[in-house]
């Protein structure tokens, strides 16, 4: 029977069915969502595209991460003031941490320790032993600081703070600030390149990510992004996610309803994977669609998929890296912010 989707598609429903079950075939393991407004994080079978259990937690989970074995997950919890450490077998809380207003948290890796929180009401990244949970260290940062991001030697911290409008950097050795960069308003997030040479730094108000250099600190590019008929003001970039090979950079535009495809070596943009809607890319030569306000994503450990949380339609998308299409959406609870897939 020849669906509307594939009458929208213009494909043969055979070919339809069997790229779906070799996209789908090849999805294994787990996916988690933290859901700001319901207080819960969905846990996804990627197998079977669905969310298999609702695990309840404090209030307002946002930024959260994984130990690299992917048995632990650590989630901020903003208005209960604590970091709730979970096994991700039994789900049951095996640890807490005390902490003003977390906003997201970022291991250091390899080995898992420490673990660095933007406190945000308290203009504080504080630096915790995620082990005894113990506090090791305060950083006093600008206004309002959200995203975290540990350099792969695992030597430099970088933190963004939105009100300031600046990138901060930090040593791990010392623990003190070695540079502040200014970037355009709301600074959300940080991303290395794998390998330790860039960072890149998206700016919600200011529409655009900045590349900076990790050595010297100064600022290399600015990338904008522009989607014709659309006002810039809808532009919002927030999560950043690159490929371990450095190539390619995939950046949610939040409320443009896209996710930008960036060439990180030129600093170029590639495409915009649309949301909300079919869209035919000219380029890629697909119509493509993930769900309304990508915020944060996650790749798959084999990066052939990346999983976008999308804050409105309260839902997981799943985009084809290569193809830079979406191949399945999940339900999830209200307003998912971040989305991780467990390594293992």
């Amino acid at each position: 029977m020849i669906t509307r989707r594939t009458a929208i598609l213009g494909l043969p429903p055979t070919i339809l069915v069997a790229a779906s079950t070799r996209a789908q075939a090849a999805l294994t393991g787990m996916a988690y969502a933290t859901n700001e407004k319901d207080n819960t994080i969905s846990v996804i079978d990627l197998a079977q595209m669905k969310t298999v259990k609702t695990v309840p937690t404090g209030q307002r989970p946002r930024g959260f991460d994984l130990t690299s074995d992917g048995k632990r997950l650590l989630v901020c919890l903003g208005d209960s003031n604590r970091i709730d450490i979970l096994d991700t077998t039994s789900w049951k809380v095996v640890g807490s941490i005390d902490t003003p207003d977390p906003e997201y948290a970022a291991l250091r890796q390899p080995g898992n320790n420490p673990l660095y929180v933007s406190n945000e009401n308290n203009a504080l990244v504080t630096v915790w032993d995620i082990d005894t949970q113990k506090m090791l260290v305060q950083m006093p940062t600008g206004v309002e600081p959200e995203g975290m991001a540990v350099s792969p030697d695992g030597q430099i911290i970088a933190n963004t703070t939105e009100t300031t409008s600046m990138a901060q950097f930090f040593s791990y050795g010392t623990g003190k600030n070695v540079a502040n960069v200014l970037v355009p308003p709301r600074p959300r997030w940080a991303a290395f390149t794998h390998d330790g040479s860039e960072v890149w730094v998206s700016s919600e108000l200011g529409g655009t990510v900045t590349v900076i250099d990790a050595k010297t600190f100064k600022v290399l590019d600015t990338i904008h992004f522009v989607i014709e008929g659309l006002r810039s003001t809808f532009i919002q970039p927030v999560g950043i996610n690159i490929t371990r090979d450095d190539k390619r950079a995939f950046v949610c535009l939040g409320p443009a309803n896209r996710v930008a495809v960036v060439d990180v070596p030129e600093r170029k943009v590639l495409s915009y994977v649309a949301t909300t809607k079919k869209v035919f890319n000219a380029t890629v030569q697909k119509y493509l669609l993930v769900g309304q306000r990508p915020w944060h994503a996650g790749f798959t450990p084999d990066e052939k998929y990346l999983l976008t949380a999308n804050g409105l339609s309260n839902d997981v998308s799943v985009i084809d890296v290569t193809d830079l299409r979406v191949i399945n959406t999940v339900p999830v609870g209200q307003q998912p912010w971040m989305v991780l897939v467990s390594p293992s």
